[in-house]
C-alpha cells in the first residue's frame, strides 16, 4: 500500500515536472518570437518617404493568401518556420505603390521562386496595371526561370548578371507512379471511378501514364505555354513563340550566360547587382543617394483592412485555398470551418455580395457538397456570388464554383475535372508478409466494410460503384443547373477531363477571363455599390508559430535537423501517409506538377 502511494506520488510529481518543463519551453519560444518581432519592428527604419522604390523579391514560394501558420514538425526541426510570401499581399503592395506619390517605381529582384503559372500571371497583370501610372519597373536577376522571366518581361529595363542564366525550358511536369512501390510493400488499391480522363487514380494502379491522361496533359501544357509566350511577345516585341521554342530546343538557352541572352534580345542589359542602384536612379530620374528602397510588407501594413469589416456595405472575399478535406488545418478547405462562415455572411445584412476565391484541386466529395449547399443558401438571400479562380479550380474545386452567378478564371487557371473516384487500399498481402492474420466475427457481412486488411468482393465493388456513380450524377446535375447547360453536354465535357481557362470559357465552364479585382468589381456593379468595403475571410488568427518568423537563427533548434533521418524522402513519406488516411470517395483532379521555378 505504501509502495503504491509512493509510486502514485512519484508519477504525479514527474507528470507535473514534465508539464512545467514543456510550459517553460513554449514560453521561451513565445518570448523569442515576440522579441524577434519587436526587434524587427523597432530596428526597421523603413519609411515610405520621397524617392521610394518598392522592392519585390521573387524568391521562394508564393502562396495564395495570408493564413495562420499551422504547426509543421518538419519545418520546426529544420529551423525554417517563417512567413511565406503571398500573392494577395504582393498585389496589394503593387496597387498601393501605384497610388502612393512617394513611390517612384518598382525594383524586381528575381531569384529562385516557385509558383503555378496562374500565380505568376496574376502578379504580372498587377505590374501591367502599375505601369499605367507612368511609373517605371526595373528588373534584375542572377537567374530567371520560366515564371520569373514571364513576370520580368513587363519591366522597362530587364537586366541580368553577366554570369547569370535564363532558364527558359517550356512547361512540363513529372508524374510519379507509386504502384510498384506499393506492390513491394504489399498494398494494392481498389479503384472505383467515373470518367475516362479521371486519371488521379492512375499513380496507384498503373506503372506508367495512360494514353488519355497523356493526351489531356499535352493539350493543357501546350495551350498554357502559348499564353505565356504570347505574353512575353507582347512586351518583348522581337520575340515570338517559334523563336523562343527554337532557343530552348536548339540552343539550350538555359545553359547560356548573359552575353548570349543579350545578343538573343532576351534582356536589355547585363549588369552586376552592385551597379543596379545607379541604373535604377537613372531610370526613374532620381539622385542615387536619395533612393529609398522599401518592402511590400511596409506598404501593406499601412492599408487599413479593418474598414472593410466595419462598412455597412461590404463585399466579402472568401479564400477557398487548398485541398477540400473533412477536417484539416489552415492550409486546407475544411467544410466544418467554411460552412459556418458562409452561413454567417449570408445572414449578415452588411454583406451585400461575395467573391469566392477558389484555388483548389478538389478533394472530399462530401465536403464539396456541404460547401456547395452553403453557397446555395447564400444566394437564396438574394446576394450575388462571383467566383475568381486561381491556379486550380478543378473537380471538387469546380463543384463549389459552378453554382456562382459569374465565374472569372485567370487565363492560366486549370479547371473542370468533373468526375468522382473511390480509392480503397488493401493491405492483405502486407499482412501475410509480416505474419499477421485477421479474422472477423460479426452479425452482418458488411459490418467491417471497407477494411484495410481484406480485399473487396464483387458485391462490395458493385455497391461502391453505385455510390460513386450516384455522386457523379449529383456533380453533373449541379454543373448543369449552375451553368444552365443540358445534362448531356455536361457529360460530354466531363469525364474527369481538366481544361485550361480559355478552352473552359469556350465550352461554357467559365464566363470570363479575369482576376480577383474583376470579380469584386462585377459584384459591386451587380449590387449597384460605388462606395463599399472589402472584407476578407477566413479571418487570420495568429498562432504561436506566427510569433516565430525565422527559427533558422536559433542554433539549438537548427541542430535538430539530424532528426530528419528517413530512408525515403519527406515528400514521399508524407504522400503515402496522406493517401492511406484520406476518405475513400474523392472529387479530385489528377496530380499536375505546375509549380514552376
Amino acid at each position: 500500500m505504501l509502495k503504491r502511494f509512493f509510486l502514485n506520488t512519484l508519477s504525479s510529481f514527474v507528470g507535473a515536472w514534465i508539464a512545467i518543463v514543456l510550459f517553460g519551453i513554449v514560453a521561451v519560444l513565445i518570448i523569442i518570437g515576440l522579441t524577434a518581432k519587436i526587434g524587427i519592428s523597432s530596428n526597421n527604419s523603413q519609411q515610405v518617404k520621397s524617392k521610394s522604390v518598392l522592392t519585390i523579391n521573387l524568391s521562394g514560394a508564393i502562396e495564395e493568401n495570408e493564413k495562420s501558420t499551422d504547426f509543421d514538425y518538419m519545418e520546426l526541426v529544420g529551423g525554417e518556420v517563417k512567413k511565406k510570401q503571398t500573392l494577395a499581399s504582393l498585389i496589394s503592395a503593387i496597387k498601393a505603390a501605384a497610388e502612393n506619390k512617394n513611390v517612384e517605381g518598382i525594383y524586381l529582384k528575381c531569384g529562385v521562386s516557385s509558383a503555378a503559372p496562374a500565380t505568376y500571371n496574376a502578379l504580372r497583370n498587377a505590374l501591367l496595371d502599375f505601369k499605367k501610372s507612368g511609373k517605371k519597373i526595373i528588373s534584375y536577376g542572377d537567374l530567371y526561370s520560366n515564371g520569373t522571366y514571364y513576370v520580368a518581361t513587363v519591366a522597362d529595363e530587364l537586366c541580368m548578371n553577366p554570369a547569370g542564366h535564363i532558364a527558359l525550358q517550356g512547361l512540363g511536369g513529372v508524374n510519379l507512379f507509386y504502384k510498384d512501390l506499393f506492390d513491394k510493400i504489399g498494398i494494392e488499391f481498389q479503384v472505383i471511378k467515373v470518367g475516362t480522363y479521371k486519371s488521379a487514380v492512375e499513380p496507384y494502379i498503373l506503372s506508367s501514364m495512360s494514353q488519355p491522361a497523356r493526351a489531356q496533359l499535352d493539350t493543357l501544357y501546350g495551350n498554357m505555354w502559348s499564353v505565356i509566350c504570347e505574353g512575353i511577345a507582347d512586351q518583348r516585341k522581337n520575340l515570338n513563340q517559334s523563336y523562343i521554342d527554337s532557343l530552348i530546343n536548339n540552343n539550350f538557352i538555359f545553359l547560356k550566360e548573359g552575353k548570349t541572352d543579350l545578343q538573343d534580345q532576351l534582356v536589355d542589359r547585363i549588369y552586376y547587382e552592385r551597379s543596379m542602384d545607379s541604373l535604377i536612379a537613372a531610370t526613374i530620374n532620381v539622385d542615387k543617394d536619395k533612393l529609398n528602397f522599401i518592402d511590400p510588407s511596409l506598404l501593406v501594413s499601412q492599408e487599413d483592412f479593418s474598414m472593410g469589416y466595419n462598412s455597412k456595405k461590404q463585399i466579402a472575399v472568401l479564400f477557398a485555398t487548398g485541398e477540400i478535406l473533412d477536417g484539416g488545418g489552415n492550409s486546407t478547405i475544411n467544410f466544418e470551418r467554411f460552412v459556418p462562415i458562409i452561413t454567417s455572411l449570408a445572414e449578415d445584412d452588411d454583406v451585400k455580395g461575395m467573391v469566392l476565391r477558389v484555388n483548389s484541386p478538389g478533394g472530399s466529395a462530401f465536403g464539396s457538397e456541404q460547401i456547395g449547399e452553403a453557397l446555395d443558401y447564400f444566394q437564396s438571400k438574394g446576394k450575388p456570388l462571383a467566383v475568381s479562380m486561381g491556379d486550380y479550380a478543378a473537380s471538387g474545386g469546380y463543384w463549389i464554383s459552378c453554382g456562382a452567378d459569374k465565374i472569372f478564371a485567370n487565363p492560366l487557371t486549370i479547371t473542370g475535372s468533373i468526375g468522382i473516384f473511390g480509392l480503397i487500399p488493401n493491405a492483405e498481402k502486407l499482412m501475410k508478409k509480416i505474419g499477421l492474420n485477421a479474422e472477423i466475427v460479426s452479425t452482418n457481412p458488411i459490418s467491417e466494410f471497407p477494411n484495410l486488411m481484406f480485399a473487396l468482393n464483387e458485391r462490395q465493388l458493385d455497391a461502391m460503384q453505385e455510390m460513386v456513380e450516384l455522386g457523379y450524377e449529383k456533380f453533373v446535375n449541379r454543373v448543369a443547373k449552375g451553368r444552365k447547360m443540358p445534362v448531356s453536354e455536361v457529360r460530354r465535357i466531363g469525364e474527369g477531363r481538366v481544361w485550361d481557362a480559355q478552352k473552359a470559357m469556350e465550352i461554357g465552364l467559365v464566363d470570363s477571363l479575369g482576376y480577383l479585382e474583376d470579380a469584386i468589381k462585377w459584384v459591386a456593379d451587380k449590387t449597384e455599390l460605388s462606395d463599399y468595403g472589402i472584407s476578407y475571410y477566413p479571418k487570420v488568427k495568429e498562432s504561436i508559430w506566427d510569433f516565430l518568423p525565422n527559427l533558422a537563427e536559433i542554433e539549438t533548434l537548427y541542430n535538430l535537423k539530424d532528426l530528419k533521418n528517413y530512408n525515403i524522402s519527406d515528400e514521399l513519406y508524407n504522400k503515402i501517409i496522406t493517401v492511406l488516411a484520406q476518405k475513400p470517395i474523392q472529387a479530385k483532379m489528377p496530380e499536375i506538377d505546375l509549380r514552376i521555378n
